[in-house]
């Protein structure tokens, strides 16, 4: 029988005792992924933190769906739009809840590279798009949560408590917030100056909002705002929202929205559209982040 080697006293271990092996780092995905996560919880974090802020998003798609909605229904016939108009209007109001979120995405990514958190959040070892995607996914989580909120109005306006249809609204709410946030921020690595981004937004956001076909059916708008609202996300969006509303609801008729060469696009290919566009922007958002500061 051979005996075991005598190891002088102090001396390291051989190489091939399991005392000497070395723990393996984490794989290159969980730590990807627990970027992304601690990107969301920051998010989440400031959504329960700044409750008075959330609570004065809320009220200006809420006053507009109880006080112009309430005294529009009274003068707009039931027949013209199909439904009342506070149910018309409450796909918009749920887009005007999810959009100012989202937007702040872009306008926080200016304000953390100006004031240097950017820099030492790069410090980190992980893919600089990686970030992107969680600042992304937050911001959509965030939108979200408070689209829901606004949600629980429904039975408000004369919709049932279907929970089929609250959770097709909240898809439908899930993917019009990635779409917005991905815009957002594939025009905030572009920029360099939060005023300049406030600037464009207050140019094109209400324009978008009024050509989403939230307030008045889009058939009622003059031919080349036709086509304007064919490019428009929003549009995309209110009309994922109200058709999904029509499916779950019989006795009321989804009012004629978007229209390709006269006929109106399938649901599942509107949804196609809205997300096709936000993953382009994402990933062009992501090829313009990349570049060295």
């Amino acid at each position: 029988m051979t005996t075991p080697a005598l190891r002088t006293p102090g001396a390291p271990p051989p190489p091939d005792t399991p005392s000497a092996t070395v723990p393996a780092p984490p794989p290159r995905l969980r730590r990807e992924l627990r970027a992304v996560h601690a990107l969301i919880h920051r998010d989440l974090l400031r959504l329960s933190t700044q409750r008075t802020h959330t609570a004065l998003m809320l009220i200006q798609p809420v006053l507009y769906l109880f006080i112009l909605g309430g005294g529009l229904a009274a003068l707009i016939p039931h027949t013209t739009l199909g439904v009342g108009y506070q149910t018309y209007l409450f796909p918009g109001m749920l887009m005007m809840t999810v959009q100012t979120p989202a937007i702040m995405v872009g306008i926080r990514l200016i304000t953390d590279r100006q004031s240097g958190y950017l820099r030492e959040l790069l410090m980190a070892p992980v893919h600089r798009s990686t970030l992107l995607l969680g600042s992304c996914a937050g911001g959509t989580t965030v939108a979200a949560v408070q689209g829901a909120v606004l949600l629980a109005l429904a039975g408000a306006v004369g919709l049932p408590c279907d929970p089929l249809l609250l959770a097709l609204l909240l898809a439908g709410m899930i993917l019009a917030s990635f779409t917005i946030t991905a815009l957002s921020l594939a025009l905030a690595v572009t920029l360099r100056r939060p005023e300049v981004f406030h600037m464009l937004l207050g140019l094109v956001m209400m324009p978008l909002l009024f050509l989403s076909g939230g307030f008045f059916p889009i058939e009622n708008l003059p031919g080349w705002a036709h086509t304007l609202a064919a490019a428009n996300p929003l549009a995309y969006g209110v009309d994922l929202l109200r058709r999904s509303i029509a499916l779950r609801v019989p006795d009321q008729t989804a009012e004629a929205g978007l229209e390709w060469f006269g006929r109106q696009p399938p649901l599942f290919l509107e949804a196609g559209v809205l997300l096709t566009t936000g993953a382009m922007a994402l990933l062009w958002a992501a090829h313009r982040f990349n570049r060295p500061e």
